[in-house]
């Protein structure tokens, strides 16, 4: 993972598909807006923007939220999702989606049911606890283990989990809100 997402960021080029979960799963979501956390440059969100989803997307890289200002629908909030107060200080919504793809957050993840529509979505994404070892990498808080997303936060429903090769050893899980 980068150090300084700035300098990632400046030298990233726009352009790559949207993540595996977005693309099978986006289209099922409910009408309204979504909220795309660790949104980067915004690949995802381009999705649901193109869709009709107003969007509000969260990252704490200054050049990143440079390179999104003023593109139409999208509302942009500088925030470190890592700082403890984080899940007190998200946008309140409610999303009918909420995106977190290839950031991995457990305490996070347990506060987004309450800013989810009735029948909206929490798509996840992200590298698997197999895939840093396929890649010689140390153990990191950054990899979903094995089978993890397999439960879902507190008053969520799972409705479709994967787990194997996809480019890499990736997971994913989407869950619904009853």
């Amino acid at each position: 993972m980068p150090k300084d997402w700035d300098a990632f960021y400046r030298e990233a080029q726009e352009g790559r598909p949207p993540a595996f979960v977005v693309r099978a799963f986006g289209p099922f979501l409910p009408k309204g807006p979504i909220l795309d956390l660790a949104g980067g440059l915004g690949r995802n969100a381009r999705y649901f923007l193109q869709r009709g989803h107003p969007v509000v997307l969260v990252e704490r890289s200054p050049e990143a939220l440079r390179r999104l200002a003023g593109i139409p629908g999208l509302s942009l909030v500088a925030m470190d999702l890592e700082a403890e107060d984080a899940p007190k200080r998200l946008p309140r919504g409610p999303f009918a989606g909420v995106l977190m793809a290839y950031y991995v957050n457990r305490p996070l993840l347990k506060a987004l049911p309450s800013l989810l529509l009735p029948g909206g979505f929490l798509l996840v994404e992200g590298f698997s606890r197999k895939e840093a070892l396929r890649r010689g990498r140390p153990s990191s808080p950054f990899y979903w283990e094995p089978e993890e997303l397999l439960t879902p936060p507190p008053g969520l429903f799972l409705r479709a989990f994967g787990e194997g090769w996809m480019g890499g050893y990736r997971v994913y899980a989407v869950y619904t809100r009853p």
